[in-house]
């Protein structure tokens, strides 16, 4: 008799294990739902907690602790009470394929044998789902605010656990526009370490660049923004008379901008909208 059908006579589930590892802060909480979603598994394990169909379930985050050496044996389950509860919620909700998020093929394998879960079938890797300009990206944001991502909607987040709960994180949705799910940023107790630059510092290098650039006479507005992907706006004002190539300038532009936070923070921008505000004649030197 086959032995998927074996088992199910049994009343014993065969569960699919997927693995996705990475190092620290490069983003797989980010792209836990989407991934998750795009394999059509229902249910995630990450840093402690069951998440099923977008929703926390049962567990404990290790976002929740105050050092990381107790955040790293919350995720891995070395607490019996704790692992009771989500092996208890994992048979009741007959889960019939699961994604466990780890630093390492070691610690995914490691959460999969404290579960009994079997063995793993499938691994992926944080390299193969996320371009190498995200996870710059991410690691630059977990090095200079400190923040983690939890792919749990704000109201399954136990506020009081944080000194900080920094907001609502992003609506995760498929490539069909349907929503998944919800992320929430926050920084626990246990980040140490952070490197605090102020946006005022990004938004100089902008103007900076600008004010050496031919033909951009005035930065009248820059925005930044570095939540979720770095965006740079800013409004210009350009010479008079237009007898050069507006697009080319600007482009020129963007690509200076561009090579400066390469320069000095190892990132790339998502977006540079530059929009030009006016037109005036240039004041002779």
């Amino acid at each position: 008799m086959d032995f998927c059908l074996l088992s199910f006579l049994r009343g014993v589930f065969v569960m699919k294990i997927y693995s996705l590892s990475g190092p620290s802060g490069t983003g797989k909480s980010t792209i836990a739902l989407q991934f998750a979603h795009q394999h059509h598994i229902p249910a995630i394990i990450d840093d402690g907690l069951l998440i099923i169909e977008g929703g926390k379930v049962a567990g404990i985050s290790a976002k929740f602790e105050k050092n990381s050496i107790t955040a790293v044996r919350r995720a891995i389950f070395s607490d019996e009470q704790h692992k009771a509860e989500v092996q208890n919620a994992i048979q009741k909700n007959k889960i019939e394929s699961l994604l466990i998020i780890g630093t390492s093929d070691k610690m995914t394998k490691k959460i999969a044998e404290r579960l009994e879960l079997g063995d793993i079938q499938h691994f992926s890797y944080v390299q193969d789902v996320r371009t190498p300009r995200e996870i710059n990206i991410a690691r630059f944001i977990r090095e200079t605010q400190g923040k983690h991502v939890m792919p749990i909607p704000y109201k399954q987040v136990q506020q009081n656990f944080f000194r900080k709960l920094v907001h609502r994180g992003l609506d995760i949705f498929s490539n069909k526009k349907e929503k998944i799910g919800e992320t929430t940023i926050v920084r626990p107790d246990f980040q140490q370490g952070t490197i605090q630059i102020a946006k005022s510092v990004y938004m100089d290098i902008i103007e900076h660049v600008c004010s050496k650039m031919d033909k951009i006479i005035g930065v009248n507005a820059v925005q930044f923004q570095m939540d979720f992907l770095p965006i740079a706006t800013l409004k210009v004002t350009i010479a008079a008379p237009v007898n050069y190539n507006v697009m080319e300038k600007m482009e020129e532009a963007q690509k200076e901008i561009q090579r400066q936070f390469v320069c000095h923070f190892g990132i790339e921008l998502d977006q540079i909208n530059l929009h030009v505000q006016g037109i005036q004649m240039e004041k002779v030197k």
